[in-house]
């Protein structure tokens, strides 16, 4: 990941909708949400999160696909794991960062 690409996904996600947005899509995992699902699960209107989701895109972190008549968003694990591994890079100097517990060296 180029330094460009990790501060446009942490632009992205230094918003608090934008980040519970995301943080349900991991959640969701592989099968996504659709906006109404979203909508109803974060107590937000759902053209709130068009905006939302036009960024979140656009840093590459969410994806979207088009299931008949409705759109189904899912988190894009690739580029979260991407972006954790560009962060943690150079910890402890390049030896084996100690993990606190194990949702700490969790990887998708």
């Amino acid at each position: 990941m180029q330094e460009a690409d990790a501060v446009r996904s942490l632009a992205a996600l230094a918003q608090a909708l934008r980040l519970r947005l995301f943080r349900a899509l991991v959640v969701a995992g592989p099968e996504g949400l659709t906006p109404g699902a979203l909508a109803e699960q974060l107590e937000v209107a759902g053209n709130t999160l068009s905006f939302h989701f036009k960024e979140l895109t656009r840093a590459g972190l969410v994806t979207q696909e088009r299931q008949g008549r409705n759109l189904v968003y899912r988190a894009s694990f690739a580029a979260m794991n991407d972006l954790l591994d560009y962060l943690t890079e150079n910890c402890c100097e390049g030896a084996a960062c100690p993990a606190t517990d194990a949702a700490a060296s969790c990887r998708c």
